[in-house]
């Protein structure tokens, strides 16, 4: 009988054996030489120089004509491309994985800089939705509104938007930065894994909602904290980032960051499956 007791005790997990199984593992492979310097940038990107500068004028192409021609002005060795006449098309400037200066004279489209790698953009009118969706590293400068999911599943880089932008804002956000000047629409942060969202404005309702991770931080107000998403203190460290990547956005000079609301995951859903039905409806 006592053993019976212990055996209930014992979780599903530890009565499978996943507590006390040696993980051998397979044998550890080395793919890259250190002294390879080729193996560690992407196939097919080119060496550019940033004082190399050209316009292109993409007034009478079509998105996958104009991206061509951005690769090709790469591939002669052009760091700087300016981008006349976009004129809102959508899909423009995305999939770059070389180091770039790319300005674009206009508003941009839907997915405009999508899954870059490394460009410095800078985009001189608006652009509609995700802009820079799966963006991996680099600098993205939006200088009047963005439309919704703005910085869809980011994983790296600065992202921002000296005006307003829409609702989804960052969601599903891995990594990076995205910084707001202006206002923020609903479910900003919504499903954010790491990551942080600086809204200098005011932002709708269902901040955060079932955030995993990351951190938000609020200058104005908010419609409502969504499912999980707390309030936090305030500490040195998040003051001294703050003004830090607000110098880098070239917004807010005179803004006080010790002021704004931060706002991190609960952490009540990270084991929501374990949770009895009472505590569920808690939670959600």
């Amino acid at each position: 009988m006592a053993n019976l007791k212990t055996d209930q005790k014992k979780t599903k997990a530890q009565t499978m054996g996943m507590h006390t199984e040696v993980l051998t593992g397979k044998t550890q492979q080395k793919f890259f030489n250190p002294d390879e310097a080729e193996n560690f940038f992407y196939w097919g990107t080119h060496d550019v120089d940033f004082n190399k500068r050209t316009k292109l004028d993409v007034k009478d192409m079509d998105c996958k004509q104009a991206n061509n021609k951005i690769d090709e002005l790469m591939s002669e060795g052009y760091g700087t491309i300016v981008i006349k006449n976009p004129q809102g098309k959508h899909s423009l400037g995305v999939g770059i994985l070389n180091k770039l200066n790319l300005i674009f004279e206009g508003s941009l489209g839907y997915f405009g800089v999508g899954s870059i790698d490394g460009p410095m953009v800078r985009v001189n009118g608006r652009v509609g939705w995700s802009c820079a969706e799966n963006m991996m590293a680099g600098k993205v400068v939006i200088e009047k509104n963005a439309g919704s999911c703005f910085g869809a599943a980011i994983r790296g880089g600065d992202l921002i938007c000296k005006g307003s932008v829409g609702a989804r804002t960052g969601i599903d956000q891995k990594g990076g930065s995205i910084i707001v000047g202006g206002d923020a629409g609903a479910f900003t942060g919504f499903m954010m894994q790491r990551g942080r969202i600086v809204i200098l404005g005011d932002v709708g309702i269902n901040l955060g909602d079932s955030m995993y991770d990351g951190t938000i931080y609020v200058g104005g107000k908010i419609g409502s904290f969504g499912s999980d998403a707390v309030e936090a203190p305030i500490t040195k460290n998040d003051i001294e980032w703050l003004n830090r990547k607000l110098k880098v956005a070239e917004i807010g000079e005179n803004f006080d960051v010790s002021k704004m609301t931060k706002v991190v995951a609960g952490k009540k859903l990270w084991n929501y499956d374990a949770l009895e039905p009472t505590e569920r409806k808690g939670a959600i």
